[in-house]
């Protein structure tokens, strides 16, 4: 008998992960070997458990999706990662597969996709939803996007991503230090930086800015 391919869930919902654990628990092939609440705790979990493929939440507390992604592929590069989220624009796909993801699925899928996505990816294919509207992944694909002039939230940097996720879930600023093993001035004058760049003037647009633009829920 083959060996179950082993699958290391990436969701901050506890109910969805059990949903989850218990949809793949039935499938001979498939095991879950691990879970984690957010994108520190992937990148650990990913470390210690060695899976196959990684199933991957985009919006979670502290490290977002994305930079999971790029973290677990940068150190582990032979993990499949699949994207299981409710985004469906194109901002959001391109993102993931900038970052390294082998898929893209969406929680309005049903259960039979996510296992034909998961197994497609295991496969050693890419995989995208088919609910994604034909003309979004036709413009990630073409020279169009190439050409295309980036959403203000694309230029801010990796580590102003972070500060603005935590500012979103109502971090102080020195609490944002502490995570992020900065010093409160260095957090000081991320903030200044992205309301410039973001054109806003005050923490609470910055959290507006972060949950309309799915940085933060």
């Amino acid at each position: 008998m083959a060996t179950a391919s082993r699958v290391l869930l990436v969701e901050d919902h506890a109910i969805l992960r059990e949903g989850l654990r218990a949809l793949l628990a039935n499938e001979p092939d498939l095991k879950v070997i691990g879970e984690a609440a957010n994108g520190r705790e992937a990148l650990l979990q990913a470390t210690e458990t060695k899976p196959n493929l990684v199933l991957m939440d985009l919006s979670m507390p502290g490290t977002n999706g994305t930079e999971a992604i790029q973290d677990i592929k940068k150190r582990h590069p032979v993990v499949k990662v699949l994207v299981l989220t409710i985004h469906k624009t194109e901002e959001y796909i391109r993102a993931s597969l900038r970052a390294g993801a082998d898929g893209y699925i969406l929680k309005d899928d049903s259960h039979i996709e996510l296992l034909v996505a998961i197994r497609s990816i295991l496969n050693g294919k890419t995989y995208l939803s088919p609910a994604i509207c034909q003309n979004v992944v036709t413009e990630y694909l073409g020279n169009n996007s190439l050409n295309r002039t980036p959403a203000s939230w694309e230029t801010l940097t990796r580590r102003e991503r972070e500060v603005i996720k935590l500012i979103a879930e109502g971090s102080r600023n020195r609490e944002i230090a502490t995570y992020l093993s900065l010093s409160e001035k260095t957090v000081e004058k991320h903030r200044s930086n992205l309301m410039k760049k973001l054109n806003v003037h005050s923490a609470s647009q910055l959290t507006a800015y972060a949950i309309n633009n799915g940085l933060a829920h």
